[in-house]
């Protein structure tokens, strides 16, 4: 569960510096940045796979350019149904999503060390043991 906390306020930081860094963009406060971060969240979890689905030939033709559009689609969903973010045009919310994107990708990898899976478990067939290694923050196996 914290975890999830933490990517919420990641990718809520993300929306506040939008707007600084895009003119199409503008984000009232930090309650509209969180409200924003949250329907953001819920779109990139249940509307973009279906998205993604339904245009798979035509993001495979155009080698997976497509999910940019889709990506910007949400973003711009989002600040339908959030009254305080307003974004100008679709060509802000394409930059934005990009620079929303690489924003929470850097942030969470400082924070999240990666994402990568801290836990492996192995098994030998010749004895039937069961090792499990652990990933510590230095990125050593133990």
């Amino acid at each position: 569960m914290p975890g999830i906390v933490i990517r919420w306020l990641i990718l809520t930081l993300a929306i506040l510096i939008l707007p600084y860094l895009i003119s199409g963009v503008r984000v009232e406060g930090f309650g509209t940045a969180l409200a924003a971060a949250a329907i953001l969240a819920v779109l990139n979890a249940i509307v973009r796979p279906v998205l993604i689905i339904l245009t798979l030939p035509l993001t495979v033709v155009t080698l997976g350019l497509f999910i940019l559009i889709i990506n910007a689609l949400l973003f711009e969903l989002a600040g339908f149904f959030v009254p305080g973010l307003q974004i100008a045009s679709f060509w802000s919310a394409l930059f934005g999503s990009i620079i929303v994107s690489i924003i929470s990708w850097i942030m969470n990898f400082a924070v999240a060390g990666g994402g990568w899976e801290r836990k492996v478990v192995v098994r030998r067939k010749r004895d039937s043991k069961t090792y499990e290694m652990h990933r510590g923050r230095d990125g050593k196996w133990e």
